[in-house]
């Protein structure tokens, strides 16, 4: 098939599909993500008030994600573009998608191995090993992870608006659906465009239309998604 007419398909993916690999889920029952209190390492006003208790959080969240290995759901979701334009919209700051193979890929939330300039965003470094509380960029402004926080604005949410208006139907696995403005998405596909759901425990949807949920873990139910994706629209 010619890969300009194929159908596009919009992935949004969030901690649930990371989480079979190993990787702690973004926000557990108790509230708590590995151990620390949300409000004390993913906040401005925690990397004002303690850089170096943020930024050693992060350099241990940046190994984790680093010696974790994509799973079969990462690896299902790059196989769609055997068939499809994929494109990929993810909550996820680990790199999973891109060792599983995807090619088009948005993160929303920033990433792990991205470093930038405390005063200018648009200053992105790759991470080699950990920052450090002295490192500087060439300019000699202070570093930060490339990570969006809480309050902050998600600079990618425009683009991934447009990609979601373009899709043909939209998967989304893994995620409670609870982090904005990512879990208005949704809302932003064309009337009566297929939409699937993927998650071990199915979250509450504040939108309607044509939905088809798929209620198990993301690699069980990601091989599902070709069949699925046949049946709606072909």
């Amino acid at each position: 098939m010619d890969k300009s007419t194929r159908k596009h398909i919009v992935v949004l993916t969030g901690a649930g599909i990371s989480a079979e690999s190993g990787l702690k889920t973004f926000r557990d029952s108790d509230g708590l993500w590995n151990g620390y209190r949300i409000e004390d390492v993913a906040t401005p006003e925690a990397f004002a008030a303690n850089p170096a208790l943020v930024l050693d959080f992060y350099n241990m969240r940046r190994r984790d994600a680093a010696a974790a290995q994509p799973n079969e759901a990462h690896l299902n979701v790059a196989a769609l573009e055997n068939t499809y334009r994929v494109s990929v919209i993810t909550q996820n700051v680990d790199d999973l998608h891109e060792r599983a193979g995807s090619t088009q890929i948005l993160h929303l939330h920033g990433q792990l191995n991205q470093m930038r300039s405390v005063t200018r965003p648009d200053r992105i470094y790759p991470i080699e090993g950990d920052i450090h509380i002295d490192d500087r960029d060439p300019f000699g402004d202070p570093l930060r992870p490339h990570i969006v926080w809480f309050g902050e604005a998600v600079p990618a949410m425009e683009k991934a608006a447009t990609l979601a208006e373009q899709a043909d139907a939209l998967v989304i696995i893994g995620t409670s659906l609870q982090v904005y403005p990512a879990a208005g998405l949704a809302h932003y596909v064309p009337a009566g465009t297929p939409i699937i759901v993927v998650d071990r425990k199915l979250p509450r949807l504040d939108f309607s239309g044509n939905i088809h949920a798929i209620e198990a873990p993301a690699t069980e139910g990601t091989r599902q998604l070709n069949d699925l994706l046949h049946r709606l629209l072909h």
